[in-house]
């Protein structure tokens, strides 16, 4: 692979670089240019915006959190206000449903979570939905019209979701009384069953 020439556009321009080159009797000279705060502040926010995309193409690269892996610390505020922290669920199995009201496949999913939570509650179990990327008024919508009592809350931010490293919606992430990651759903359920069969990860001792 050859070096790159001058002129090709394959270099950073001077304007980038900072520096002017200068000559007339081919000795090069460099005058260095002096950027006002404006520039400083814009080249800062740039690198920020840039950072921020590369962390997040390193989770996606990475995927979700993977089954045997501590849960992270996480803190969710329910719709009704209620804080809900990971560190208070220890010793409970726990079922992490990631949804938003304008995902189609969570439509899907949507009322056998909400059988398979009343048909579970009683052992303990703990249901959170998160609700992401969503109004609040249409996500409320969303559970009255599915009938879901669980808890939920939205992802303010969408920490739990860069969390969790979730790919999107409809995710779903069963925990043991440890905290530790049993089963990852990628996409809906199809049937009570299959939620029940990956509750059994999080609930055998």
């Amino acid at each position: 692979m050859q070096p790159p020439t001058p002129g090709t556009g394959m270099d950073p321009p001077e304007s980038v670089m900072g520096f002017r080159m200068e000559g007339a009797t081919g000795s090069a000279a460099y005058r260095p240019r002096r950027l006002g705060p404006g520039s400083v502040a814009a080249a800062a926010l740039v690198l920020g915006l840039l950072a921020l995309l590369g962390l997040g193409v390193l989770r996606r690269q990475s995927g979700p959190i993977a089954v045997g892996s501590v849960s992270p610390d996480f803190v969710l505020t329910t719709f009704e206000g209620e804080t809900i922290r990971a560190q208070d669920l220890r010793g409970r199995a726990v079922l992490i449903n990631f949804w938003a009201s304008w995902c189609l496949p969570c439509e899907q999913e949507a009322e056998a979570l909400e059988r398979s939570w009343q048909a579970s509650r009683d052992e303990g179990v703990v249901f959170l939905g998160v609700n992401y990327v969503d109004t609040e008024p249409e996500a409320r919508d969303y559970l009255d019209r599915f009938g879901i009592t669980y808890p939920n809350g939205p992802d303010l931010g969408t920490r739990m979701a860069q969390q969790f490293r979730i790919l999107g919606v409809p995710e779903t992430f069963f925990l043991d009384a440890g905290g530790v990651v049993t089963f990852v759903q990628i996409g809906p359920f199809a049937s009570d069953e299959e939620i029940q069969t990956a509750l059994q990860t999080a609930l055998a001792p």
